[in-house]
This record gives structure tokens, C-alpha cells and sequence, in this order.
């Protein structure tokens, strides 16, 4: 029985490249302006649940520190 597999891999790595390019990656750093707190969350979003990421940024919004100050929030994109 003879096996092709120069067909299968071509297919393999294209699928591959597919779901790697459909990858969002975000890094965000919660920081207060008035003491040393600092805290970072790294997480990744397929393309199609790109709404996942907006809550989640929704709820980092209003989040502030113990000292009672608002925390600034910055983010860090890889598409």
C-alpha cells in the first residue's frame, strides 16, 4: 500500500497557519498612579470570539486599587 504523504502534510501546515494567524494575544497591566501596585494577565482570543476580550476589558475598566485610586490599564496587542 503506497502512502502520499507530500499531499497530507501540504494540507497539515496549511491548517496550521490558519489557526495561528486567527490567534489575538493580549497582555494587560493593571497600575496605580499613587502607590507601587502592579499586576499583568496575559490571555488569547480566536478572531470569531473577539467578544470575550470586550467584556473582560469592560470589567478591567472600573477596577481600583486599595488605596482607593482608579488603575490605569494598558494594553498590549499580538494579531
Amino acid at each position: 500500500m503506497e502512502i502520499d504523504y507530500n499531499n497530507n502534510n501540504g494540507n497539515d501546515i496549511k491548517s496550521t497557519n490558519k489557526l495561528a494567524s486567527d490567534l489575538i494575544k493580549v497582555r494587560a497591566t493593571l497600575s496605580c498612579p499613587s502607590c507601587s501596585y502592579k499586576k499583568s494577565f496575559k490571555n488569547q482570543f480566536r478572531l470569531k470570539n473577539i467578544e470575550h476580550m470586550i467584556v473582560s476589558l469592560k470589567c478591567f475598566d472600573y477596577m481600583t486599587c486599595s488605596c482607593g485610586e482608579l488603575l490605569s490599564l494598558n494594553l498590549d496587542f499580538e494579531i
